[in-house]
């Protein structure tokens, strides 16, 4: 392919982007194919022979349109899924464009600059401590991932066991104390760590899933050497926050290392209005959140931050003798993932910061909370539904049959998120909270204003009217 050829293919791809956003707010707000479609779809022999760049590109928008949720619409508030701000697109195809490999900053010295300045600046945002390094990661699965690594080999660092270079086999044991309704990829970061997944301390959740303080205190005081504590800033079902302040030096006395699972409630400190619930969480040593949740990044966006540089420094580091070194003042991005050949993350995360600024970011923050409390209101004002949680940011928890038995309620709030994503008009999803089902409502696209709120919450409303009705025949 030449430059002419090059320039007409990437806008048509440009093209089929821009008419799909454009087409979102008409469209169902749901897939309009399930799994076996979308299969169907793709499905065939192994081409034996090339086709035109064009026709390619025609066939794959039209074979993945149909099986794409609304995840960038403004009535999607199926998980906690931002919106990839046209911003951040942008950039990213840039990025894409550029092809550049964020390996290390000799090779890819904009990528790794972009990285660098984007990285004070998160800092910045959320006030974290500014001597802390940051990993750009796929998301906040793998920054708890890493934010972990580093705890680890620096609590047994302290009792003299490298385990960057010794790993596991005969190490002191680490007692891990976590709360009861922890995020599972916090599990499955412990499981890839060599730490497990049931062999911890779990510690009591009260109604909103935060930490027992009492109960943590008494499962404290009973470890002895090297501990790891994992608090959470942004319950995924009810927005609510462990007790940094009461927590923190419990945690402290017992010489813990403090990890926070905030993929998207560290947001709250870049917010006036909410940073009260975030008080205390920047004395803590490492911190995972996301940029493809409030920030709007397009996926996969994800940072690690960590405290002590060195200790994630030598978790993480990839070395050989083909690489350069870093030099005084010099950042190599490779030193704080996992990753050696990786997306240019940094891009899309400085367009947005630089769009946006702290200003836009707050107004944001503060009303995506301002219409999950609409819902809210809206949704206990109608007979039988029951909002379940003390709706302190941009989770909303909701359950339906409110006035039936338990089981029933099970039946008619599953049936109700059913009609609900059959209806189009919104998309929320389903959960369990204490064993019994509920409809859980994320409000965190950039593109959510009181006016989707709304539309919304009367569409939730006239499901359930629906589903009630269907349900006395």
């Amino acid at each position: 392919m030449e430059g002419e050829q090059i320039g007409r293919l990437l806008r048509q791809a440009a093209d089929h982007a821009i008419r799909y956003r454009s087409e979102l707010p008409s469209r169902p707000q749901r897939p309009l194919h399930g799994y076996a479609d979308a299969l169907a779809a793709f499905d065939g022999p192994l081409p034996e022979t090339g086709e035109a760049p064009g026709v390619v590109v025609d066939e794959l928008a039209a074979r993945a349109e149909p099986g794409l949720n609304v995840t960038t619409g403004a009535r999607f508030f199926g998980w906690v899924i931002g919106g990839s701000h046209p911003v951040g697109v942008a950039a990213d195809w840039m990025t894409s464009a550029w092809g550049q490999n964020a390996g290390n900053h000799h090779a890819m010295p904009s990528a790794a600059a972009a990285e660098t300045v984007a990285a004070r600046w998160l800092l910045d945002l959320l006030d974290l401590p500014r001597e802390s390094s940051v990993g750009f990661v796929t998301g906040a699965t793998v920054a708890n991932f890493v934010c972990l690594a580093a705890a680890r080999g620096a609590v047994l660092r302290r009792v003299g066991w490298d385990v960057e270079a010794n790993g596991l086999f005969g190490a002191p044991s680490i007692s891990v104390l976590i709360g009861d309704d922890a995020h599972t990829t916090v599990f499955s970061a412990l499981q890839f760590l060599g730490l497990g997944h049931d062999r911890l301390i779990r510690v009591a959740t009260d109604s909103q899933g935060q930490m027992v303080p009492d109960d943590f205190a008494r499962r404290a005081a009973d470890v002895r050497g090297p501990a790891i504590v994992i608090l959470q800033a942004g319950q995924i079902n009810t927005g609510g926050f462990d007790r940094f302040t009461e927590l923190g030096p419990i945690a402290r006395g017992v010489g813990a290392w403090i990890h926070v699972d905030s993929a998207f409630g560290a947001w709250a400190r870049a917010c006036p209005a909410f940073r009260h619930f975030t008080e205390g969480l920047d004395a803590c040593d490492s911190w995972a959140t996301d940029g493809h949740k409030w920030l709007q990044t397009p996926y996969d966006c994800g940072y690690a931050i960590v405290r002590d540089s060195e200790a994630h420094r030598r978790a993480m580091t990839i070395a050989a003798s083909y690489l350069p070194t870093a030099m005084e003042g010099e950042r190599d991005p490779s030193h704080f993932v996992p990753e050696l050949s990786r997306r240019a993350r940094g891009f899309a995360t400085w367009a947005i910061i630089r769009h946006l600024g702290r200003e836009g970011i707050a107004t944001m923050v503060e009303r995506h909370c301002r219409v999950a409390r609409l819902i809210a209101d809206e949704l206990r004002g109608e007979n039988a539904i029951a909002v379940l949680n003390d709706v302190v940011l941009n989770q909303v928890l909701v359950r339906f049959g409110a006035d039936e038995p338990a089981e029933r309620g099970d039946e008619l709030t599953r049936a109700t998120i059913i009609r609900l994503q059959r209806d189009g008009v919104a998309f929320a999803g389903g959960a369990k909270w204490r064993g019994r089902e509920v409809m859980r409502i994320s409000v965190i696209s950039w593109l959510i204003d009181d006016a989707a709120g709304k539309a919304t919450a009367a569409a939730i409303i006239s499901a359930w009217r629906g589903v009630r009705e269907t349900s006395q025949d």
